[in-house]
């Protein structure tokens, strides 16, 4: 099964994707937008390029666990996402994804604008493998 996911931000939105094998995620591309509907609609059309059959949306909680303010934006946008594509949906806890994405890039040297284009596909990536692997682990 094509799963796409998406890495919500405020400003630049990442996205990854897997192949039918659901084994291993690459990313996607970055997509720059603040219009949550304009956004939707932008995800929709890459879902239907991708041919993907669901959605992973990143679930931003507390270090405690709790849902705050975020939480509750991308619980929003992934029901107005869910109406724009008809697809599954399914919410991960993407708790450290962006911190893990930064030390990704350290590793590899990736700096300044680069870095700013590519961060948020690499924890859209962190947030679909990490689904991957927990899929996975319940067989």
């Amino acid at each position: 099964m094509i799963i796409m996911s998406v890495d919500l931000g405020k400003v630049r939105t990442g996205l990854a994707v897997c192949d039918k094998s659901g084994f291993l995620a690459s990313p996607v591309g970055v997509i720059t937008e603040r219009n949550p509907e304009v956004l939707a609609d932008k995800i929709a059309e890459k879902a239907k390029d991708l041919k993907a059959e669901r959605i992973v949306l990143g679930l931003p909680k507390n270090m405690d666990g709790s849902e705050g303010d975020s939480a509750k934006n991308a619980r929003s946008f992934g029901e107005l996402l869910k109406q724009k594509t008809g697809l599954e949906l399914i919410m991960q806890d993407e708790r450290g994804t962006t911190m893990t994405a930064h030390r990704y890039l350290n590793e590899t040297n990736t700096r300044g604008k680069k870095r700013k284009a590519v961060v948020d596909s690499v924890a859209a990536v962190i947030i679909l493998q990490d689904y991957l692997d927990s899929e996975r682990s319940r067989l």
